[in-house]
């Protein structure tokens, strides 16, 4: 890549997929001038654009990608290469996979390209708080530099929290808040902002449906001790309040790569398959324009780890993960794993998609 003033933005694009048709794994060298460049084009057009988005369909929703570029490119494949395609990411982009600066750059390019069709909010891996821990900080220093690890999260701090589609599907990462009546709340959250260790924003970012279909009201999330577990009742009340008709979020591994909650008036999405060799599926939503959902799913092939982490990684006996049968992912603690000594099998098998439609219309 050149080093000249100004950021060649479809020069890069074409540079970090050229690797589509390498061995999964491969590394997109990146040079510290364009990145740079790349986060001082994104980060004016991300405060420019609202806290709150409001989208219209057609769209795609995409849940979390965690660093597995490779997987994030069959996810285009599938879903459709940008513009013909018009993207919501729930976020989550960077940690625990092996190529989270592939990830980023290429969707903030896509971002600084087509503004208008290609949307990313803001996932709790976002932070420095949280991805200093979890794989990005060790794998900026490695590729790049410390200074432009501080620089993406100070970019991360620009992203917009939630998006409303067609005024009747409400997107976020994490899920509702006890703070949160109105929408009208989210659109006073000033921006940039590093995520407080409590309230409206962290909760928008952490939150998650109660595991329990039977819980009622609010509890203190111990899964991730942090940020609180919601019940239906309270997913109705807030659609109600709002004259909305669906809850789109994502934040936690799904087995088919999406799941409803309650009264199907929650949907939680998980687009990174066979994640931490969980042999999952992962998915996207598309939304139609007459609010017709219906999912594409990316299946993993085969039951062997894409990944693995060495050193640092505990037993699940020794921490405190849930498998996905019972509904959530590793639980995360800011500050709690150091995973600074990251190996990685090189093996990838490509997933291949099915699509799953849904009747019901909003």
């Amino acid at each position: 890549m050149s080093d000249t003033a100004e950021l060649d933005v479809d020069k890069l694009i074409a540079h970090l997929l050229s690797v589509k048709k390498d061995r999964p794994g491969k590394e997109v060298k990146l040079v510290q001038a364009d990145v740079t460049k790349l986060l001082d084009a994104v980060r004016p057009i991300l405060l420019a654009q609202p806290v709150l988005l409001d989208l219209q369909a057609p769209v795609t929703i995409c849940g979390d990608i965690h660093g597995q570029y490779y997987d994030l490119l069959q996810l285009f494949y599938i879903g459709g290469f940008p513009p013909e395609t018009n993207y919501l990411f729930l976020g989550d982009y960077v940690d625990r996979g092996r190529n989270s600066l592939e990830v980023i750059c290429l969707l903030f390019a896509y971002k600084v390209k087509y503004a208008e069709n290609f949307f990313l909010l803001r996932g709790n891996h976002e932070s420095a708080s949280v991805n200093q821990y979890y794989g990005f900080l060790q794998e900026c220093k490695r590729r790049l530099s410390l200074s432009l690890f501080k620089k993406f999260n100070e970019v991360f701090n620009c992203l917009p929290l939630a998006a409303v589609v067609e005024e009747k599907i409400f997107c976020c990462h994490g899920g509702l808040s006890p703070e949160l009546r109105t929408l009208s709340q989210i659109r006073k959250i000033h921006r940039p902002l590093d995520v407080p260790d409590e309230g409206l924003v962290q909760d928008l970012l952490w939150a998650d449906p109660h595991p329990d279909p039977a819980a009622k009201g609010w509890h203190f999330n111990d899964m991730r001790c942090t940020s609180f577990m919601f019940g239906v009742d309270t997913v109705e009340e807030f659609l109600n309040a709002n004259d909305l008709q669906l809850i789109c979020r994502a934040h936690d591994v799904r087995q088919e790569g999406y799941d409803f909650f309650g009264r199907r008036q929650l949907v939680t999405i998980f687009s990174a398959p066979n994640y931490s060799y969980q042999d999952n599926c992962g998915a996207i939503m598309t939304v139609s324009e007459d609010l017709e959902c219906a999912f594409k799913i990316l299946k993993p092939i085969s039951r062997k780890p894409k990944y693995r982490y060495e050193g640092g990684l505990r037993s699940k006996s020794q921490t405190n993960e849930v498998s996905p049968e019972e509904h959530t992912s590793t639980s995360e603690r800011r500050g709690s794993l150091d995973l600074t000594d990251l190996s990685f099998w090189e093996k990838h098998l490509r997933p291949v998609s099915r699509e799953r439609s849904h009747s019901t219309s909003f």
